[in-house]
């Protein structure tokens, strides 16, 4: 199957939020592989499981790294779960700001997942998860069913 035909229409806003959505994955991935180099060096914890700890990193960026990648390519349904990611770091970068007292780490890292809030917030990104055309407000879009609506649509046509 070629990319081009999983690669929907999106944004441009949306592939840059799907790009600097991909950064926290990135890090969330090299802290597991750290903590499984590093993790031969450390004595056994009392009641830890290293391994466990391990697993959990790489899957927890694995499925932002899936986010990021399904905005990337344009799909809908990746907007609300990258949202959330975003703002988790968000709070992330206030509190290694704030409370760590960490600066110049916290105020990027608030920077970066608030601009990708703003993007997914953005008129060209909502009327995108919408499905809305040109022609039509908010309103009727999600009244017709929004993307979904627009398939089935275009389903009926035969497009």
């Amino acid at each position: 199957m070629p990319i081009s035909d999983l690669v929907s229409p999106a944004p441009r806003q949306v592939r840059i939020a799907g790009a600097l959505t991909a950064l926290p994955g990135l890090a969330l991935l090299a802290f597991g592989v750290l903590l499984a180099l590093n993790a031969g060096d450390e004595p056994a914890m009392t009641g830890g499981n290293v391994a466990a700890e391990i697993a959990y990193y790489v899957v927890l960026a694995a499925g932002v790294l899936v986010c990021a990648a399904a905005l990337l390519l344009g799909k809908t349904w990746a907007r609300s779960p990258s949202l959330v990611v975003n703002l988790v770091v968000i709070g992330m970068g206030w509190y290694a700001t704030g409370p760590s007292n960490q600066p110049g780490f916290g105020v990027p890292v608030m920077i970066i997942g608030a601009v990708v809030v703003v993007m997914l917030f953005q008129e060209p990104s909502r009327a995108w998860v919408l499905g809305q055309r040109p022609d039509e407000s908010e309103e009727d879009a999600a009244r017709r069913g929004g993307a979904a609506g627009r398939a089935a649509e275009r389903e009926q046509h035969g497009e």
